[in-house]
């Protein structure tokens, strides 16, 4: 099994970097990916991963001769599952429980979220927040090409 490593390709690959478990015997490599988008993108960051990582699959297969399958894990941030999510847990080896990721995912955001309030009462004017990074280039002034006729 490798954890988060590059698989190298003969031809470029743009996303070569998921969770990959690899089973020699029975000549299958499974691409594993895990995300936890915000709830309303769910399903839409189930499709993208499959998308993302389906040149990279055919490479697999081209290269090593095996089988390979694309298994999105997506938990929502306040803890929504897609409809597949349970297909996609069987297909991987081992026990899983959907119930685990859900507390994970809410318990990771109500930790971001604890984050940013103890941020804002901390912080003198209220709601500037030094967390996010501002620009500090200068802006230039609009210029527009006028041509008279």
């Amino acid at each position: 099994m490798l954890w988060n490593q590059a698989v190298d390709a003969d031809r470029e690959v743009t996303a070569n970097r998921p969770d990959i478990l690899k089973n020699k015997k029975e000549k299958i490599c499974t691409l594993i990916d895990v995300a936890i988008p915000a709830d309303r993108n769910a399903v839409q960051k189930e499709m993208k991963k499959k998308l993302k990582y389906k040149s990279l699959c055919i490479e697999i297969q081209r290269m090593w001769n095996m089988k390979c399958t694309i298994i999105p894990v997506i938990t929502g941030a306040t803890g929504i599952v897609t409809s597949s999510l349970r297909k996609n847990l069987e297909a991987v080896p081992g026990k899983y429980s959907i119930d685990s990721l859900q507390k994970t995912a809410i318990l990771g955001t109500s930790h971001i979220i604890r984050k940013v309030l103890q941020c804002e009462a901390s912080s003198p004017s209220g709601g500037d927040h030094r967390w996010f990074k501002r620009s500090t280039r200068k802006k230039r002034p609009v210029t527009r090409d006028i041509h008279i006729v």
